[in-house]
């Protein structure tokens, strides 16, 4: 365990120590008892003041090494402290988390995955790509979340990715243009050269109060570069039943059960505007991108992998765990028994 002092300075009064242990005996309080001749008491006290006396000034002296140990604040870093220059782009990522993402047509053989587990295994490889860029996270229903601020912990950041079910939040509608905005909010006062939205979504815009080609224009302003995906098959797709988990319901047999309507007829999903999404994308000097299937998904990130890249200043802060209270309390307890042996055992007469 590496163990660090945050004001060391306060060692120096351990020097002070042996400083007492001298001047301890030159001068005394005046007897309460006089005698014409020490040698009525000589052999009285010669076990009393070697024994005694030093075994109290021990733990008085322990005590002041404590407090003194307490007060130099011993810590246990837990991250260490640190500047680093980290070339990268300032990206946020939009993930779609309405329910239609929850679509299976990206599923290849037996392997059921919807549309969010397809987009969340790709931007997951995407991140741990980019180790030197600062990335930060926006989901999205019928209102944007901030999943994660822009930040170079990418460990943290995948963490919350991972984190991310249907039904987490509120997904019955598409909220794409609120959901630019919030990613625009957190991008244009950075200092970089390089800024990218990079939104992947299944459906059109159908909620909040911004619309996509009004964030686009937005994101011009500032400087910022749109690419927008669309992920899933040119036709409607059958929207899948979920448990309150956001987790698929199958059959006995392990077949994906859909949503129906009175008649049994299965309901569809509205499908993707793409001429929206490539018009938000062109005004920005950025790209639109069609996935149907999760191989494209990658090409597509990977292709975006190769955007410009730029430089930032970042500081990494530590956190530390306090120790000092142990030495404090171990100096509490040298003067506890110290007071107690001297009220008791070792009591002095007058």
């Amino acid at each position: 365990m590496n163990i660090e002092f945050q004001n060391p300075e306060y060692f120096w009064l351990l020097l002070a120590l042996p400083l007492l242990l001298l001047l301890r005996g030159r001068t005394g309080r005046a007897s309460a008892v006089q005698f014409s001749s020490v040698a009525v008491v000589k052999q009285l006290g010669a076990t009393a003041k070697s024994r005694a006396g030093w075994f109290l000034m021990a733990f008085r002296m322990l005590a002041l090494a404590a407090f003194s140990v307490a007060l130099a604040r011993p810590q246990v870093p837990k991250a260490h402290s640190e500047e680093i220059d980290a070339s990268g782009i300032d990206i946020v990522l939009v993930l779609d988390m309405s329910y239609s993402m929850a679509s299976v047509d990206l599923s290849l053989n037996n392997d059921v995955v919807t549309r969010l587990d397809a987009a969340k295994k790709v931007m997951h490889d995407f991140i741990l790509k980019r180790p030197d860029d600062r990335i930060g996270l926006v989901a999205f229903g019928t209102s944007p979340y901030l999943v994660s601020p822009i930040t170079l912990n990418h460990d943290w950041l995948l963490e919350n990715l991972d984190r991310l079910q249907l039904k987490l939040i509120d997904g019955g509608s598409t909220a794409i243009g609120t959901a630019l905005g919030m990613a625009e909010n957190r991008l244009r006062d950075l200092d970089s050269k390089s800024r990218v939205i990079i939104l992947l979504t299944d459906g059109d815009n159908n909620a909040g109060n911004i619309s996509p080609i009004a964030a686009a224009e937005a994101a011009k302003s500032y400087n910022i570069k749109l690419f927008s995906i669309g992920v899933g098959k040119p036709d409607p797709e059958p929207i899948p039943l979920m448990d309150d988990n956001g987790k698929l319901l199958k059959d006995r047999y392990g077949r994906v059960q859909f949503a129906t309507d009175g008649f049994g007829r299965r309901i569809m999903e509205e499908g993707i505007n793409s001429d929206d999404l490539q018009k938000i994308a062109e005004k920005t000097g950025g790209q639109f991108y069609r996935a149907t299937d999760e191989d494209q998904l990658k090409k597509i990130y990977a292709e975006i992998d190769e955007q410009e890249k730029s430089s930032a200043h970042l500081r990494h802060y530590s956190t530390y765990e306090e120790l000092f209270y142990w030495p404090a309390l171990a100096g509490l307890l040298f003067i506890g028994v110290e007071q107690i042996l001297a009220h008791t055992r070792l009591r002095r007469l007058p």
